[in-house]
């Protein structure tokens, strides 16, 4: 373990010792940094996070009842602050800040390979992190301190929220793409180049993300110039094992080095230590969270210090996303019904006229929608900023999508749930495999609840996340079909990460909006899991009128996405369907790959 403050040192700063807080602060930052910067791999944001978690310690450390827990403590409100950061995130672009304007250090990989100077296959594993998907690189940044020896399983499960067991599943899971993504690495690397390989990324950016990764991997296994890259691959456990913390970048030292010095002023304690303090630096500025603040334990004084802040980082930005449909725009889209701002004039009398309102695709990794087979799909796919979508099926042969944009794979009934096809599923997936569709209902997935959960190992050992039976009804009701699901599963000990689910709404007047929310809210609240809307759309389909009208369907798409972007446990929503064509014509998104109907607009503009 690296030398860390001990519980004295713990117990006098939760009792207001400035030098103890200062102590504690420099010798458990390189931890959170090297936690933080490893989840976050590549963003400009680690240094606010950091600033967060060692905030919320400061401010709560009065409450810390078990001062042996301390680290436990600490890890945990990390990986909480850096999940809440990948939710924030998750209505814009991934993006990595330009590397003409990055702050020094702010790759977490570069710095890594430089400070610690890893080289060989300790090099390819550190650059292969690149391309683990987010819930991943959290657990990767846990689980590389585990193999360094700085953390135990027993602080990586507490910090986790989940069971021993389900921690083990995951980190191997995490340890499955990260092999195939060492293998990513090696193939581009390769000297002399895989001209086959060369070919296949020619539209590839150069941003590492899991549709790449996926192609990349595949086209290793099938080249007899790539499939070496899968030969002596050291475990690993045997290269990370004995490596130290990575240093904290040199602006950040300051604060983790040398002693709070300033004038000191003093107010007065109260039973719970979240003290209001005033900065007036820069947030991207770790130096300043910690140089101003020591929280003193209840009923004592706490202290605040006061130093000059560090030059700020450049505000300009060049934003590098994976592929041109996940680009926001810079700034807020008109909105269809209201002009767009008018050009500037080279010469003030002349008369500009002003252009028609452009809708640009708003990109969500939330947003997705159902597939299938239409002229246009793939140009639809990329205009409407879709980060994902799905066909019923197990892969998307017949449907390939634009670049950047995520297929899941799914097993829709009990004749699918084939050794071969749940081989395909787990070969054409990023990470996610969606369980049987509406197995409620006659004439789709058609099961009884023993039969999902008979075959349900099958889909649980693949080791992808799973999404439970996808309902067309009744998710949130007692006693029904996915509540039996889910009480058999845990007594089972069957493993189901996220809720699907599927709603139609029959009332086509603005309460639709409410009455679709408050489903997938009762929903969340039964089961307490990530939900994912996999169908969802105004459809009536025993009455009359049966479909809604363009802008009945606009005010629902329009509310129901933003309720559904405002939920942090809400993980991807997917309308149905993105075809406008044929019997979809009255509720679909596209009619071609450049004609979005007018629910096709506000589809596009969500997220």
């Amino acid at each position: 373990m690296a030398d860390q403050p001990d519980i004295a040192t713990v117990i006098a700063a939760r009792a207001g010792d400035p030098a103890a807080v200062d102590r504690l602060v420099a010798g458990y930052l390189p931890l959170v940094y090297t936690i933080v910067g490893r989840a976050l791999e590549g963003h400009a944001d680690v240094d606010d996070v950091v600033q967060e978690v060692m905030l919320r310690v400061l401010r709560n450390l009065g409450d810390l009842r078990e001062p042996e827990s301390f680290r436990s403590w600490l890890v945990a409100i990390t990986v909480r602050q850096v999940r809440e950061r990948f939710r924030s995130r998750r209505g814009a672009p991934d993006a990595l800040v330009h590397e003409d304007v990055r702050d020094p250090g702010a790759d977490f990989t570069d710095l890594a390979i430089t400070r610690l100077e890893l080289s060989g296959q300790r090099r390819e594993t550190a650059e292969a992190t690149r391309w683990l998907d987010e819930e991943n690189r959290e657990l990767l940044s846990l689980w590389w301190l585990e193999a360094s020896g700085e953390l135990t399983r027993d602080e990586i499960v507490a910090a986790t929220e989940v069971s021993r067991q389900h921690a083990a599943v995951r980190i191997q899971r995490m340890k499955g793409q990260l092999e195939t993504a060492r293998v990513v690495v090696r193939a581009l690397a390769a000297q002399p180049p895989c001209p086959d390989l060369r070919l296949l990324t020619v539209h590839w950016d150069g941003t590492p993300g899991a549709l790449w990764r996926k192609r990349i991997a595949r086209h290793t296994r099938d080249c007899a110039h790539c499939t070496p890259a899968w030969h002596n691959l050291v475990a690993a456990e045997r290269l990370l094992a004995g490596m130290a913390l990575v240093p904290i970048p040199a602006s950040l030292a300051g604060a983790a080095g040398g002693s709070l010095g300033g004038s000191a002023v003093a107010s007065s304690g109260g039973a719970h230590l979240a003290t209001k303090i005033g900065l007036s630096v820069s947030q991207k500025v770790l130096t300043a969270a910690l140089a101003t603040t020591a929280v003193a334990g209840a009923g004592t004084a706490v202290v605040v210090y006061h130093r000059s802040a560090p030059p700020q980082r450049p505000t300009a930005a060049v934003v590098v996303t994976s592929a041109p449909a996940a680009v926001r725009p810079t700034t807020v889209p008109p909105s269809p019904s209201s002009p767009s701002s008018p050009k500037p004039s080279p010469t003030p009398p002349r008369t500009v006229k002003k252009p028609a309102a452009v809708i640009t695709a708003t990109a969500s990794r939330k947003k997705g929608v159902g597939v299938w087979q239409f002229t246009g799909l793939k140009a639809a796919l990329a205009d409407v900023g879709a980060g994902w979508y799905y066909n019923w099926a197990s892969n998307n042969d017949d449907m390939p999508g634009p670049s950047g944009v995520e297929f899941v794979p799914m097993i829709r009934a009990k004749g699918d749930a084939t050794d071969g096809t749940i081989a395909r599923a787990k070969k054409e997936s990023g990470g996610e495999l969606l369980g049987f569709n509406e197995p409620d209902m006659a004439g789709q997935a058609d099961m009884s609840v023993e039969e999902a959960l008979a075959a349900w190992p099958k889909l649980q050992a693949t080791g992808l996340r799973l999404g439970s039976p996808s309902v067309a009804y009744g998710g949130d009701t007692a006693g029904g079909w996915l509540d039996r699901f889910m009480s058999g599963a845990k007594d089972k000990g069957y493993r189901v990460d996220f809720i699907t689910l599927h709603w139609y709404g029959s009332d086509f007047s603005a309460a639709a909006v409410g009455q679709f929310l408050g489903y997938v809210d009762a929903v969340h609240k039964r089961y307490g899991k990530p939900v994912w809307i996999t169908e969802f759309g105004l459809l009536n389909f025993s009455g009359s009128p049966k479909y809604p009208s363009s802008s009945q369907l606009v005010t629902f798409i329009e509310g129901a996405t933003s309720g559904l972007q405002k939920r942090s446990f809400v993980e991807r929503y997917a309308w149905f369907g993105l075809p406008a064509v044929g019997d979809s014509a009255a509720f679909g998104l596209y009619r071609d790959g450049d004609s979005p109907t007018a629910a096709g607009k506000a589809y596009k503009a969500a997220g």
